[in-house]
């Protein structure tokens, strides 16, 4: 069965979009395996330790989603990087960060802002999804 390019362009950026997330989960799974979960980064406060610990399980389940529930895929990936440019923006003016991640996280952002459109206008739901494949 021949898929329409527009979902076949969908389905090539959430593989892109999830395999970014892949490697900020990467990045997390890290810091958790050498400092633990409980870690507090330094002595950051406690809702930033929450939020970058959480993470760690938010990122794989948006690759989940994406994979699987395209549209809810979609919307917390878009939540996830804004949330996370958001929060270490601010965090940012009050602690030294690091720039190559910071910038790659603005980087992300940036493309994602300018494909989620397409990817949505692709995306199929689940359902329709599993008929095609019938």
């Amino acid at each position: 069965m021949r898929i329409p390019n527009l979902e076949r362009r969908s389905f090539y950026l959430r593989l892109i979009y999830a395999l970014c997330l892949c490697g900020a989960t990467w990045t997390h799974l890290q810091v958790a395996l050498v400092h633990g979960l409980w870690w507090d980064y330094g002595g950051v406060a406690p809702l930033t330790r929450v939020y970058w610990t959480s993470l760690l399980f938010i990122d794989p389940l948006t690759v989940l989603l994406l994979l699987l529930s395209p549209r809810a895929g979609l919307i917390l990936c878009v939540a996830v990087i804004g949330t996370d440019v958001v929060h270490n923006s601010w965090f940012a003016l009050h602690h030294p960060i690091r720039m190559d991640l910071y910038l790659s996280q603005i980087v992300f952002l940036l493309f994602v802002a300018f494909t989620v459109r397409t990817a949505w206008r692709g995306a199929t739901s689940r359902s329709a999804a599993l008929r095609a494949v019938d």
